[in-house]
């Protein structure tokens, strides 16, 4: 899935000493003054420096979503909310400041993997949710902070009720779940850089290799799992899997083509949605899942 562009926070520095302005009224309209003064003296108490976001705290933006970020309002996860954070870790990749792209990179790689352990089901997540992250700063780092908050975000508008279902699944759907999620990371973790198959053909031959074998443990967690529609499925994807290793075993590009065409075509999400029905998981494949099969 692709990962939307990274909040960019200084954490463990100095919150902004005025977070709000309650504005001046009339004496015309004391009853909506003191309302005014009242919510703007929650939306105070709610401020939490980015520093301190722990793992399912649900949030509002100061500002822009995007961008420099000093504090955010807390807010409860019933109330209508832009983000929720859904896993974070820490950077230990040496002493030196890696860069914004270095850290976007590894943020890149960790977020979607701890965010699938709060939120296994990306196809469950509110319509217009994508997966941002908070990471440190030059500034930030320089004092000690390594700290890497990935959230789910709304880029329009809110959203209610907190993204935390992981305890709430079933074993089987669990089972399903940390399948399907590991065929697909495997596909797009192991994206060769180069866009012609013949400019990369060991990149290439590496991913399918990779897809193959996430495909034979999804097979195989397949095979506990009662079902009709499972059951196609899960013939489905050992077909898939074989043309998957047929590619990684290619032997110039040629013979890499013919085997990706079905090998791709076999992991199509929509393929997947009968059996995520009979097993009462979401069945509406994301926008993004679904645009990148149809082109």
């Amino acid at each position: 899935m692709p990962i939307r562009v990274p909040y960019r926070s200084l954490r463990g520095m100095s919150a902004v000493a005025a977070l709000l302005a309650i504005g001046a009224v009339g004496c015309s309209d004391v009853s909506d003054a003191v309302d005014s003064a009242k919510e703007g003296a929650k939306e105070v108490a709610r401020q939490r420096p980015v520093s301190s976001l722990d793992i399912g705290d649900c949030y509002n933006p100061n500002g822009k979503a995007e961008g420099t970020a000093y504090a955010v309002e807390i807010v409860p996860c019933d109330e209508a909310h832009q983000g929720q954070v859904v896993g974070e870790f820490a950077i230990d990749e040496g002493e030196e400041y890696p860069g914004e792209d270095g850290i976007s990179s590894i943020a890149d790689t960790r977020c979607p993997v701890e965010a699938q352990k709060y939120t296994p089901d990306t196809w469950a997540l509110p319509k217009g949710v994508a997966l941002f992250y908070y990471t440190p700063t030059k500034e930030s780092w320089a004092t000690g902070d390594r700290a890497v908050s990935c959230t789910y975000t709304a880029e329009k508008g809110t959203f209610s009720g907190s993204l935390n279902t992981a305890k709430s699944l079933k074993p089987e759907q669990t089972t399903y779940l940390e399948g399907s999620n590991a065929v697909y990371e495997a596909l797009w973790a192991n994206q060769p850089e180069k866009d012609a198959v013949e400019d990369d053909l060991a990149g290439y031959k590496a991913q399918a290799k990779a897809v193959a074998t996430a495909l034979d443990a999804h097979v195989e967690g397949l095979d506990g799992i009662e079902g009709t529609e499972v059951g196609k499925l899960r013939a489905a994807l050992a077909e898939a899997a074989g043309n998957w290793r047929k590619a990684a075993n290619a032997a110039d590009a040629d013979a890499f083509y013919i085997a990706y065409d079905p090998a791709f075509t076999g992991i199509d999400p929509n393929k997947s949605v009968a059996a995520r029905k009979e097993l009462g998981l979401a069945t509406a494949v994301p926008a993004d899942e679904a645009e990148a099969w149809a082109a």
